[in-house]
């Protein structure tokens, strides 16, 4: 049978510690840093294809991505950049997103990738976690950009991924490719780096407590997630096309580009989903593995339009950010055909992700076994005893792949990683064939087509509202988008207060991934414990019966 992943048993060690196996390849640990091993990577495959635009059909080869890399890399030189600054990033999917990481990585400068939905207030604080002396940005997000950094001295230089400059605070990135006034070599040479301590990646993660953290993703973190996915596999990896719509600035997203860029795969991407451009890139390419997300899948199982296209070429399917449901999953393989759907389970706190079905561990309703390196226990919340097979607690995982930690906030820090084990606030367990399932959360988070959506900050967004008394927000379960963001608001006394106002007042405040999509209920109060925490369980439960209600 055709394996798309590596198979690995996993042991259970002495205290119910469950070890996914030694990581074996050791490929990347003699490159100086992660910089340097992605500049070799390219320089090695030649004229090899690396990426495919897939709205212009626009191929780049390895030796031109490693070109411009090394050219950037002498720009970002002359702007100022040097180890450990910071480069801000804010763009979708483009070519010249990748060369600006890559880059960045090779000067040995951390990047900060920013969610280009984000509003000017959701800008603002980011920045300020990062702290970047650099951002570049696309059309789509320059003038948003450019007005928050105006009032951030930190940032001294900002570059527009455009032909030209739309004024002179900003810089043109094909001007300074161009430059003669630039001197730099056809080669790069990259410092040595602490790849242990040294940051490369400062991407957002919500909390439950309200604004995003910056969790600090260390080059060594990275190299040995790559090390990983390079265990040798049935697929040849490096030689077949991969297709991604899954936005560089989310996690999932930049860290699949980093390990693609690596193993040599074709990468065709897009800047965004449009069920067209998505299925005739798999027809027009002949993609053989995608990867996914359970709205995307959801498509692919129920839209119409699907059977318009030739999708036979389609052998894999990884699917992560969310739970896929079973039904979904075989609705897929009945209606197109693919052999091999995969899901994971991973955070940004762990680079990517920690659990990964194979063809052994592949269960309905499982994220599959513990990725090799990985050690992982089922911890008692209330008691913290460490449970055995088939005992529901937190999941907490061990490794190098762990985040070094939040960037300026240690409380948060110290909080989510105890002893060196990561506390991931989701309730799950493991079977006797230590195949895991994930159950329930103790963090609040609502997953909005894979973004996570932290209610406490819309919460107290509607709290500005002067005819709101009090709001609480839950995730309202939704088969396409997962979950929509709901509130119960209680209005003041004597007010006037209608729900689509309260659904404007968000939607002009907030990224579109935090309107309240699925609604607003009115009600005489929130319930809330003693110490005047939100029983969201209660609030759930009040959603279940207005639903059964109109049944």
């Amino acid at each position: 049978m055709l394996r798309s992943l590596v198979i690995k048993m996993s042991t259970l060690l002495p205290g119910n510690i469950v070890y996914g196996g030694p990581v074996t390849g050791t490929e990347t640990q003699s490159y100086k840093s992660l910089g340097h091993y992605v500049m070799e990577k390219y320089k090695s495959f030649g004229d090899k294809a690396a990426l495919i635009d897939g709205v212009t059909g626009q191929e780049y080869t390895a030796q031109y991505m490693y070109k411009s890399i090394v050219r950037l890399a002498h720009v970002l030189k002359h702007l100022g950049i040097q180890s450990n600054d910071v480069v801000g990033l804010s763009s979708e999917n483009r070519i010249e997103y990748a060369i600006t990481m890559f880059a960045a990585f090779a000067v040995n400068a951390t990047v900060a990738p920013l969610n280009i939905t984000y509003s000017e207030r959701e800008v603002h604080h980011a920045i300020n976690l990062s702290k970047p002396k650099v951002m570049f940005a696309s059309k789509m997000t320059i003038d948003r950009i450019a007005k928050v950094a105006k009032n951030n001295s930190f940032v001294k230089k900002i570059v527009v991924f455009s032909d030209s400059s739309p004024n002179s605070h900003v810089l043109s990135f094909k001007e300074l490719m161009e430059s003669k006034k630039i001197v730099s070599s056809d080669t790069f040479e990259c410092v040595t780096a602490n790849k242990g301590e040294d940051v490369a990646l400062i991407v957002c993660s919500s909390g439950t407590t309200g604004l995003p953290k910056g969790v600090q993703l260390t080059q060594s973190n990275i190299l040995i997630t790559i090390d990983s996915q390079l265990e040798p596999t049935a697929i040849p990896l490096g030689e077949i096309k991969m297709l991604t719509v899954i936005p560089w600035f989310h996690a999932f997203g930049c860290l699949t580009l980093i390990t693609t860029a690596c193993m040599g795969s074709i990468l065709v991407y897009l800047p965004k989903f449009e069920d067209h451009l998505f299925l005739s890139a798999i027809e027009k390419h002949r993609i053989l593995m995608a990867f996914m997300v359970p709205p995307l899948m959801v498509f692919l199982a129920k839209h119409p339009i699907v059977d318009k296209y030739d999708l036979s070429s389609l052998l894999v399917l990884l699917c992560g950010a969310a739970p896929l449901s079973k039904e979904t999953e075989d609705q897929i393989k009945e209606r197109i055909g693919v052999p091999i759907i995969r899901q994971g389970y991973g955070l940004s706190e762990s680079t990517l992700s920690v659990l990964v079905q194979n063809d052994n561990a592949c269960k309905p309703g499982s994220v599959g076994s513990l990725k090799v390196g990985l050690y992982a226990k089922v911890m008692d919340p209330d008691t913290g005893k460490i449970l055995g097979p088939n005992q529901r607690g937190e999941l907490c995982f061990k490794g190098d792949c762990i985040m070094k930690g939040y960037i300026g906030d240690t409380k948060s820090t110290q909080t989510a990683i105890i002893d060196g084990w990561l506390h991931t606030g989701d309730i799950g367990y493991f079977d006797d064939d230590f195949e895991f399932f994930i159950v329930d959360r103790i963090k609040e988070l609502i997953k909005y087509k894979a973004f996570q959506v932290p209610p406490a900050e819309i919460e107290a967004l509607l709290l500005t509202n002067p005819k709101i008394k009090d709001a609480a927000v839950i995730g309202k379960p939704d088969e396409e988008a997962g979950e929509l963001p709901m509130a119960f608001v209680v209005k003041q006394a004597n007010v006037q207060l209608s729900e689509q106002e309260v659904i404007d007042f968000v939607a002009e405040r907030a990224s579109p991934a935090k309107k309240l999509r699925g609604g607003v209920m009115f009600v005489d109060e929130i319930p809330k414990n003693p110490s005047g925490k939100i029983l969201r369980r209660v609030l759930r439960d009040m959603l279940k019966k207005k639903t059964k209600s109109k049944l």
